[in-house]
């Protein structure tokens, strides 16, 4: 490399240049062949290399000499070591504006110190000499020191996406802070190697575009979903069923969302929604009760309600008024597919679990606890369900329909003790009572004899229901020695007063009858037809009706 400002990689000048090997700016005439730069004078160098601010280009006064002398060859050593800045240093003190320090080439001087070689043309180049610097193909003219520039970074024919090119650093991996390494002098970059490459890191890209990409796929789904929710029709099958039946259980009180809600989680309807759309179109909507319904998976809402309010769909456990324990634990085990006496000894074992109220509780000699607790309404009861699911239903029909009577209130106001007894009046009421007609009379009879006082019956009931529930039978063929002798707290021949507790399970009509008797001064009844019942005052008016009764038998 000469002083001349070549880069790296550059072209060496031409061996028949006539300033081939002219290290020196002075404004002289080269001299021809290899020659020192100095004219074959003794140079000084100073003690300390200078400093780079010392020798920027041009100079206004005179230019400083060399404090120290130095060989020729301590000189080439380090002139030839290639160190950019002592070549540059050197140029830059040959080259002064006034008084060339290197006074032996004095022959050639310039004028104009911008254009060194406006006058050195002709001295330069005989007659004999080919000039290399003005042809087309002319290798370039030397620049003095301030003209000279860095040789451009050569152009890359393949593009490159690596943090080199300009990439920011949160792409590349890397820190903005490593582009600072660059020479601050001139941008150039270490003899012999380049600047190594960052590393390129292509998956925050790739994060990113899946970040973007899945909150636009998000919000357009939810906005879809919300559009849909609130503006779009409910998705509903089409049809009256696949014909694969199912039984749904819908639970008391349960509302148009509740029930949709177990009508989808068959696979009958679609959506809630749809069910409920349906429900209130239908007039009768409304009128959908609690219990069992058998229906077919993949129904159209309208469907689904239509058959819902059709008797045939219901499934349900049906208890009547006037069921007996004994008979509605025979029907759950029956429904329920378990073993027969198993909901009986469940009642029997876990009675106190199932939710009686505090005043139904801790009675004496009673057959059953649950008697009278069973209330007589439909249940959803099927296969699968355990017996104490349905009978803590059935003793919680009782007690909330209890309970919004008033039996607790209104028991002293009819010469009762307590609610338990009003509820066993209600009990009899049912048994000996042939219609709903014959409830409030029926509700007096009893009042009248348990009255001790009474001029009829002194204080016994005498009702054949009673002697029939602790024989767990129905006849209606008793014999007056037969009633009168049998012992039994459920006895009312036997025993005066009430029984232990309830003999059958009461339906509304007999309550409210219980709750409210007649006044008419009734003690006796018989039912002729099976039918209806007659009513009489003393027991002369009775016995013509039962002798009425035993004529009729006889004929048929």
């Amino acid at each position: 490399m000469t002083e001349y400002g070549r880069g790296q990689g550059s072209e060496p000048w031409h061996p028949e240049d006539p300033y081939y090997g002219d290290d020196g700016w002075g404004g002289q005439q080269a001299q021809v062949g290899p020659q020192s730069p100095y004219g074959g004078q003794p140079q000084h160098y100073p003690e300390q290399p200078q400093q780079q601010q010392n020798h920027g280009g041009w100079h206004d006064g005179q230019q400083t000499g060399y404090g120290q002398a130095q060989q020729y060859q301590q000189y080439d050593q380090q002139y030839y070591a290639g160190h950019t800045q002592q070549q540059q240093s050197y140029d830059q003190q040959a080259w002064g504006q006034g008084t060339d320090t290197h006074a032996q080439y004095t022959d050639v001087r310039y004028t104009d110190p911008q254009d060194p070689y406006a006058q050195q043309a002709a001295a330069s180049y005989g007659g004999d000499q080919s000039d290399y610097y003005g042809t087309p193909d002319a290798y370039p003219p030397p620049e003095p020191p301030s003209r000279r520039q860095a040789e451009p970074e050569p152009q890359h024919t393949d593009w490159d996406p690596g943090p080199d090119q300009g990439e920011h650093a949160f792409f590349a991996g890397g820190d903005d802070e490593e582009d600072e390494d660059d020479d601050p002098a001139g941008g150039r970059k270490a003899r012999g190697g380049k600047k190594p490459k960052k590393s390129r890191n292509g998956c925050a890209c790739l994060v990113l575009v899946l970040v973007f990409g899945g909150g636009l796929g998000g919000v357009g789904y939810f906005g879809w979903q919300f559009y849909q929710d609130r503006f779009g029709p409910a998705p509903d099958f089409a049809g009256d069923g696949n014909g694969q039946s199912v039984t749904v259980v819908i639970p008391k009180g349960a509302g148009g969302y509740v029930i949709g809600q177990k009508l989808k989680e068959a696979g009958v309807v679609e959506s809630v929604d749809a069910f409920v759309s349906a429900q209130q179109s239908n007039p009768d909507g409304k009128k959908i009760q609690d219990g069992v319904y058998t229906l077919e998976k993949h129904m159209s809402a309208a469907s689904a309600v239509d058959l819902m309010l059709s008797p045939k769909s219901r499934d349900n456990l049906i208890i009547r008024e006037g069921l007996r324990n004994s008979q509605v634990y025979a029907l759950l085990d029956a429904r329920l597919g378990v073993p027969e006496g198993t909901t009986a000894k469940v009642a029997k074992n876990d009675y106190k679990k199932l939710g009686l109220p505090s005043w139904a509780l801790n009675h004496p000699n009673l057959k059953d606890p649950l008697e009278g607790f069973l209330y007589p309404s439909s249940y959803a009861a099927s296969k699968g369900q355990k017996p104490e699911e349905v009978l803590k239903d059935m003793v919680t029909r009782a007690s909330d329909k209890y309970a919004a009577l008033g039996l607790a209130n209104k028991a002293k106001s009819l010469g009762l003790d307590n609610p338990w007894q009003l509820l066993t009046v209600a009990s009899l009421v049912q048994a000996e009572g042939v219609s709903h007609d014959d409830f409030r009379k029926m509700a007096e009879v009893v009042y009248n004899r348990l009255k001790r006082g009474n001029p009829e019956t002194y204080g016994s009931l005498e009702f054949d229901s009673t002697y029939n529930y602790i024989k767990n039978q129905s006849k209606i063929d008793l014999s007056i020695s037969e009633l009168r002798k049998y012992n039994n707290p459920y006895n009312t021949y036997y025993v005066k007063g009430l029984p232990p507790g309830p003999i059958d399970n009461p339906g509304e009509e007999a309550l409210r009858g219980a709750l409210n008797p007649t006044h008419d001064g009734w003690y006796y009844f018989i039912s002729l037809d099976g039918k209806t019942s007659k009513f009489t005052k003393t027991l002369a008016e009775h016995n013509k009706l039962v002798d009425e009764f035993n004529a009729s038998r006889n004929k048929n």
